[in-house]
């Protein structure tokens, strides 16, 4: 009877372990068949993958082909912004009673048209923006709107193609504001032949080493015209779905020195849903010679930010 108990002990003792190196087998070898199986849908995935991507590529070329010259693509963007404040008796402000509108808008046309074997892009852009601050304890201050921001670019591009990416071209661009009596003072003209690269469809590269920078001004500061070089950079992306992406550089480089030299890059990024959405508008720019017009010599970078509500109207 012990010896039988002895040997039920050993028995229930190393059960567990065959029971369980049994079931590591099998656990392996159904990991080894699934892998099998996923290597396999793999392989085809990818095959489909490659399938569709051909076919997709296939219809585009069709359509293409379908679709008959010239194409015209024209649409209208832009940001609105809009800010209330109104203070009375507010104590912790070292002006306790005031009101203040902030007011800021963008707006951005473009027409583009493409033939078989030449292009014409034309845009225009408006920015501008008003601030109104009331010091209502100050008599003496003013109630009025002032401008806050004011900037208007047009550009023509027309370009003969040499080849699906790359282009002979010639540019024209013309930059000023509109309020405060000054448009076209001061005014710059952009006119120069080149070349456009356009390596993907979202990007737009702009090279003219002969362009001559005309400046107009009724008075005052001696605004210099100059021979440079043109460069401008258009780019515009959906980042995802709802989220767009547009930018645009318009450099010019004087040949007479740095000081005659010019950039403006403006940035728009926007989210959209049936054409509204909301916007932010982003600009930077640099030029001497409006800094000296001013009366500095250190040629700060001029920047402005608009945030609101933005809007997308284009057709085909």
């Amino acid at each position: 009877m012990k010896r039988f108990l002895i040997m039920a002990l050993v028995t229930l003792f190393f059960l567990p372990v065959g029971i369980n190196a049994q079931t590591t087998e099998e656990l392996q070898a159904e990991k080894a068949a699934k892998s099998a199986q996923l290597d396999s849908l793999e392989k085809e995935f990818k095959a489909l993958e490659k399938q569709v991507n051909q076919l997709q590529s296939d219809v585009a070329n069709l359509t293409d082909q379908l679709t008959p010259y010239p194409r015209w693509k024209k649409g209208l963007l832009g940001n609105v912004g809009l800010n209330i404040s109104n203070f009375d008796s507010w104590l912790p402000k070292d002006q306790p009673s005031t009101s203040a509108i902030n007011i800021g808008l963008t707006s951005t046309a473009f027409i583009n048209g493409d033939w078989e074997n030449a292009f014409w892009r034309n845009s225009a852009n408006l920015t501008l923006g008003w601030l109104k601050f009331d010091n209502k304890d100050n008599p003496d201050d003013t109630d009025e709107f002032q401008v806050a921001a004011d900037a208007f670019n047009v550009v023509s591009l027309y370009g003969y193609k040499l080849s699906p990416k790359l282009a002979i071209s010639t540019l024209g661009e013309y930059r000023t504001s509109v309020l405060d009596g000054k448009l076209n003072n001061p005014g710059y003209l952009d006119l120069g032949v080149g070349a456009t690269w356009t390596p993907v469809t979202d990007l737009v590269v702009v090279v003219h080493p002969l362009n001559y920078n005309f400046v107009f001004a009724d008075d005052g500061f001696n605004f210099e015209s100059s021979l440079g070089a043109k460069v401008v950079a258009d780019y515009t992306k959906t980042i995802v779905k709802g989220f767009n992406w547009k930018s645009n550089l318009s450099a010019f480089l004087s040949y007479e020195g740095q000081d005659l030299s010019n950039y403006t890059w403006v940035n728009t990024f926007s989210t959209a849903y049936k054409g509204v959405g909301i916007g932010l508008d982003i600009g930077l720019r640099n030029n001497k010679q409006e800094a000296l017009a001013a009366g500095r010599e250190d040629n700060p970078l001029q920047t402005y930010w608009i945030l609101g509500l933005s809007y997308a109207i284009s057709s085909n």
